[in-house]
């Protein structure tokens, strides 16, 4: 899907369409979950921190992510990519592989190609929003391709293209090579996935170890024999750094999972996932390895949360003599169990909470005021006005615009935060179906820009 969170609020939300907007946590040490494509004009880019994203477009929309809303349309799009297979391994929210062969879809490059330009139309039809594909001969290639793709499109890599498609590429396109790695081989003069090659296989070998040298070289030839696995379930979330050097200072060591930590956490919510066991593992410089958990109270994905869990577990390991490898990683995992993941560690409410009557509690004669809260971009509705968003609050009153996904731009008012005749609503869905219940609408996207 094409800036997935960023095109439902858009599509949702008339006056925000051709708009830069920014979904993520709104306080001091939120992220950017997703920048629309006009947000990204500026610079601005998922897992960028919030503040830094104002200061590239202080003009766009910042809006709290509805998780609810976006997960009810991506069992939409499921649902259409396990009508073209059984074998649909989710790797988010917003993306999917899909088997094509296996479920008698397609069987060469033309009927590949039929299938994926039905699945574009019949993703719009059904939400409103576009999604990219990418078509190739194994997973690796249908990624690259799919990203090639954006936004709006279809690319198809042909069979007998792949080397002569890959070789220019940067290294970091291959799986597995993250910022560490990618800046490992970079000091070893090797750049692209040509320059992989050239190298060969012995060379990465010594440089990354055995495992992961072997893997990176059949990549870089474009072998990629990994299935397609259905509704695999995922056990744990982790990542891990090896240092050329031993790590002997402490506070350095310390930073390290620090960084580790909030690595994991990003890896955690791009799989629409939270978790309530926190393990650090510690190679030491003698290859001993030692792991440490610790269960919390309740799943999360809060990097606050997971910082202090693994800093708490690293002061259970000695690390005399040096570290050659950290990892922190999360399991015990469950769905997202709360709205406002992206802003738990700056204390916000990301739900809007709908107070009982009567804001003001009496305990033993004296009034205690309650204010009720409301996260921008969330839905409310008034008796005299009907269904709007919330597009600010604050010092006692709350901005609201009143649209909904099928009207004009709306109005914008201004109430106060315990004026009885608002509350809080459902999202309404994006497109309307016969006989007045409710669906996907296709005249949504009409620019490859907007939702």
């Amino acid at each position: 899907m094409d800036a997935f969170f960023a095109s439902a609020e858009q599509a949702s939300k008339p006056s925000l369409r051709g708009k830069a907007v920014i979904v993520g946590g709104l306080g001091p040490r939120g992220v950017v979950a997703t920048a629309s494509y006009e947000a990204r004009v500026f610079g601005v880019h998922s897992a960028m921190p919030m503040a830094q994203a104002r200061r590239l477009a202080p003009n766009a929309a910042y809006l709290v992510p509805r998780f609810g809303f976006y997960r009810a349309i991506s069992e939409q799009v499921m649902g259409l990519l396990r009508a073209l297979s059984p074998l649909v391994e989710p790797l988010s929210l917003d993306e999917a592989f899909v088997d094509l062969e296996a479920g008698g879809a397609a069987w060469d490059e033309a009927s590949a190609r039929l299938a994926g330009e039905k699945l574009r139309t019949d993703i719009r039809a059904v939400t409103g929003l576009t999604g990219s594909v990418g078509l190739a001969a194994s997973k690796m290639l249908a990624k690259i391709a799919s990203e090639q793709a954006k936004p709006d499109g279809l690319v198809v890599i042909d069979p007998g293209s792949e080397r002569e498609l890959l070789g220019p590429m940067s290294v970091r396109i291959l799986p597995g090579v993250g910022p560490a790695t990618g800046d490992h081989l970079r000091r070893a003069g090797i750049h692209t996935v040509d320059e992989i090659v050239e190298a060969g296989e012995d060379e990465l070998v010594r440089l990354l170890g055995k495992a992961h040298g072997h893997g990176l070289y059949a990549m870089a030839l474009a072998r990629d024999e990994r299935p397609v696995v259905a509704e695999r379930e995922t056990k744990s979330v982790s990542v891990e750094d090896t240092y050329d050097v031993d790590i002997h200072d402490r506070l350095r060591v310390g930073m390290e999972v620090q960084r580790l930590a909030d690595r994991c956490v990003r890896r955690l919510r791009g799989a629409g996932l939270s978790g309530r066991t926190i393990v650090l593992k510690v190679r030491r410089y003698d290859f001993s390895t030692l792991t440490r958990s610790e269960t919390l109270r309740g799943p999360t994905d809060d990097p606050a949360v997971v910082r202090e869990a693994a800093a708490r577990l690293l002061e259970s390991v000695d690390t005399t003599g040096g570290v050659r490898l950290l990892g922190v990683g999360v399991s015990g995992l469950a769905d997202y169990t709360q709205e406002d993941l992206f802003a738990q560690a700056a204390g916000e409410v990301g739900e809007i909470s709908e107070e009982e009557p009567g804001d003001a509690v009496a305990a033993e004669g004296v009034e205690v005021a309650v204010e009720r809260r409301f996260a921008a971009g969330h839905d409310v509705v008034h008796a005299e006005f009907g269904h709007g968003w919330v597009q600010g609050s604050g010092l006692g009153r709350v901005t609201v615009r009143f649209e909904t996904p099928d009207s004009e731009p709306g109005r914008v008012r201004t109430f106060r935060v315990d004026d009885a005749a608002l509350a809080v609503a459902e999202p309404l869905p994006l497109v309307p179906v016969e006989g007045g219940a409710t669906g996907l609408r296709p005249d949504l996207v009409s620019h490859p820009h907007h939702p």
